[in-house]
């Protein structure tokens, strides 16, 4: 069923010069011309205007198209801006002979005036006869096709990874990048604090023995916050500390309390070791100086800490990416299928924050010849699925243990579960239950191919609070491949 706005011209075009038109379509190239004659005078010539809509998502395929002038996008209503289709003049489309097509699968639209010759599915046996090559150049025709589609359908999916890949690792990247960038911050205005004060402390004159006493003191202080370290603090016992560390710092008239209590209390410090510190330094302004000193040096050193423990967390993300993507490798290697559950779930963090993951892992797997990329883009697949499954709340299992000659896979998940008419028709290709916009329906499809790529199997068991994918690849190498 054709647009309104597709209509025959105003004067019929004479049928030589369409048979001559026709001369420029691709498949119908070194048709004689008595056939291509036959095609123009059995066929119906249409044109339409730049931005017609030539026929909706979901209409009848009745005709056979051969686009003599112009060019024709189709497009999902909610597959996004990439065009499912683009056929351009000189190309023979829309339904044709032997092809199972049954209705458009986009919208159509002319980007340009268009004119076509549409030969009606009804005279499809009289034009097989009459024209007996148009057999063989359908069938070259569908072929092609399905490279097509098939080619559109893996890049779609490859781009679709590729986002939410790029999405979860900016998210995660972005925690210890802040991290590192506030921890530079506060590292430059502690040397820089105490570069101001450095003069202040040189012209204590302190003796040997004060020296001495203050580094034992400095050192007890800090290997006391090393013995604390991983131990949660109780937050009142350290607001009660830091304020009688404030109270006892504005006793010897100390001008920034706010910048050494927390320091200090931080790291234990109580009223009498500051008591005992007073002991050595005589002076209030000695002791506040010391103080200032010493609470910036241990900012300092717990910025350089940081910066330490985020770079290491940026570095671990980059080496999970490079596992996730096997760069720089072969494409056919040993697997680490554990390994590859691992990266996968780390690049998908950022969605588990409120989902117990649960990882049984029988030890010493031993590793499988396989595309190791490839087998990636099934774990993310699967994982992804159960992750919406559960609404990125709930629990997940992923096992991996020996089954035979088979390396056995399962993802669990506790969501709602799959009906079960509808367990033998996701693996199919744009079948998605999920709402308009949010997916292509082709992720586990891309999954199964994957898998049969590995002579393996996939398969799926599903009731209300659990379900389970489950994923059998061989051993060794001769069985894959």
């Amino acid at each position: 069923m054709l647009s309104p706005a597709v209509t025959s011209p105003a004067t019929p075009t004479p049928a030589e010069e369409i048979a001559e038109a026709l001369q420029r379509i691709g498949p119908l190239q070194g048709l004689p011309l008595e056939d291509r004659l036959w095609l123009a005078r059995h066929g119906q010539e249409f044109v339409a205007n730049a931005g017609d809509v030539l026929f909706e998502e979901g209409a009848p395929a009745a005709n056979m198209i051969l686009i003599l002038k112009g060019e024709i996008h189709v497009r999902r209503a909610h597959g996004g801006p990439m065009a499912l289709f683009i056929g351009r003049a000189g190309q023979m489309t829309g339904l044709l002979p032997f092809s199972r097509m049954k209705n458009y699968g986009g919208q159509g639209f002319a980007i340009s005036p268009i004119w076509v010759l549409m030969i009606s599915k009804e005279i499809f046996p009289d034009m097989l006869q009459a024209v007996p090559s148009m057999t063989q150049r359908v069938v070259s025709t569908l072929l092609d096709r399905v490279r097509e589609v098939t080619r559109i359908e893996q890049q779609a999916e490859k781009l679709s990874a590729l986002g939410k890949l790029a999405g979860n690792l900016a998210h995660e990247l972005n925690n210890p990048a802040s991290a590192a960038q506030s921890a530079a911050s506060s590292l430059a205005e502690a040397l820089a604090a105490n570069r101001a004060n450095r003069f202040k402390y040189v012209s204590l004159r302190l003796n040997e023995a004060q020296v001495r006493e203050i580094e034992e003191w400095e050192e007890t202080i800090i290997a006391r916050g090393a013995a604390r370290a991983g131990h949660e603090q109780n937050a009142i016992s350290f607001i009660e500390r830091e304020e009688s560390i404030r109270t006892w710092l504005g006793g010897i008239h100390c001008p920034t309390p706010w910048e050494v209590a927390p320091q200090l209390a931080e790291q234990g410090v109580t009223t009498a070791d500051l008591d005992k510190l007073r002991e050595v330094l005589v002076g209030e302004s000695e002791t506040c100086i010391t103080l200032q000193y010493f609470a910036r040096f241990l900012r300092a050193s717990r910025s350089v800490q940081t910066l330490a423990h985020s770079t290491a967390r940026i570095f671990d993300l980059i080496d999970a990416v490079k596992a996730y993507s096997n760069m720089d490798r072969a494409p056919i290697l040993e697997v680490d299928v554990p390994a590859g559950l691992d990266a996968t779930l780390q690049m998908l963090q950022s969605r588990m924050t409120k989902v117990e993951v649960e990882r049984d892992y029988e030890p010493g797997l031993p590793r499988i010849n396989a595309y190791g990329g490839e087998l990636n883009q099934v774990w993310t697949a699967l994982i992804e699925n159960a992750l919406d499954a559960l609404g990125n709340q709930g629990r997940l299992r992923i096992g991996c243990k020996l089954e035979g000659e088979m390396m056995l896979v399962e993802i669990w998940d506790t969501g709602p579960g799959i009906p079960p008419e509808l367990q033998e028709r996701i693996f199919e290709p744009f079948f998605t239950t999920k709402a308009p916009g949010q997916g292509l329906g082709l992720g586990l499809d891309n999954a199964m191919r994957i898998v049969r790529k590995h002579k393996g199997h996939m398969s799926v068991r599903s009731e209300p609070g659990s379900t389970c994918f489950r994923v059998r690849l061989p051993l060794d190498q001769l069985q894959a491949y």
